[in-house]
């Protein structure tokens, strides 16, 4: 990466700390510091409770950190948390969907959310009802769909817009064979379109297959970054 070209995801110093009544202080996140660049597929690899949620969780605005800084695509998730969400798409395990909505009218909603135009939504839905594969379900209620179309319309959902920036969280999760290896082609499929991916798993197997770097993190500290050889 060049001096001058602005990082798709940067973090310095990173801390999230919670009050817990049992436990006191809880140190989510310490001293996390993050660089990933726009064409990059960066994997947060770790155990269950060792930060990757948060982490993520305050990259997309949801949480607010309590120390050092975020930054998506240059703009700091503090100072316009609305502006990084213009530029980010977001999916996580727990990402719902409103049930009474068709797929199509999900993703009619939430272009409209982006403010879409009329006619680049209705061109935009088209594509992605071929990519991925729900013209067979795209008129039927979220509700009734199976938990691998459901998650077709999410990941449909979360680039309507056409995000620079993926955030995903532990994204296979839960999914069948088949649905889990939809999401992992189209993970590739966003690197080969110049978007920054930015997902967490602590799956090996698709941290090798994925990633151009891992940041391992344990216990809220990255304790090592590099590449799949290093």
């Amino acid at each position: 990466m060049s001096s001058t070209e602005t990082p798709a995801i940067l973090t310095v110093g990173l801390e999230k700390t919670y009050h817990d009544p049992q436990r006191g202080t809880v140190h989510a996140v310490r001293g996390v510091d993050l660089e990933c660049k726009q064409g990059e597929i960066y994997g947060l690899l770790g155990p269950n409770g060792a930060g990757k949620t948060t982490t993520l969780r305050i990259l997309a605005t949801i949480l607010s950190p309590t120390g050092g800084s975020a930054e998506v695509a240059g703009i700091s998730v503090g100072d316009d948390p609305l502006e990084v969400r213009r530029r980010i798409g977001f999916l996580s395990g727990t990402t719902g969907l409103y049930p009474r909505l068709t797929a199509r009218e999900t993703l009619e909603y939430f272009g409209k959310l982006h403010g879409i135009e009329p006619e680049e939504l209705d061109k935009r839905i088209e594509s992605l009802l071929d990519a991925f594969d729900m013209r067979g379900f795209q008129d039927g209620r979220c509700e009734g769909l199976s938990t691998g179309q459901r998650q077709r319309v999410s990941i449909a959902r979360a680039v309507v817009h056409n995000p620079p920036v993926l955030i995903l969280d532990e994204p296979t999760t839960g999914l069948d064979i088949l649905a889990a290896s939809d999401m992992i082609q189209f993970i590739e499929s966003r690197k080969a379109e110049g978007t920054c991916v930015l997902f967490s798993t602590h799956i090996l197997s698709e941290a090798e297959r994925l990633c151009d770097r891992i940041g391992v993190i344990h216990a809220g500290r990255m304790l090592a970054v590099g590449s799949l050889d290093e």
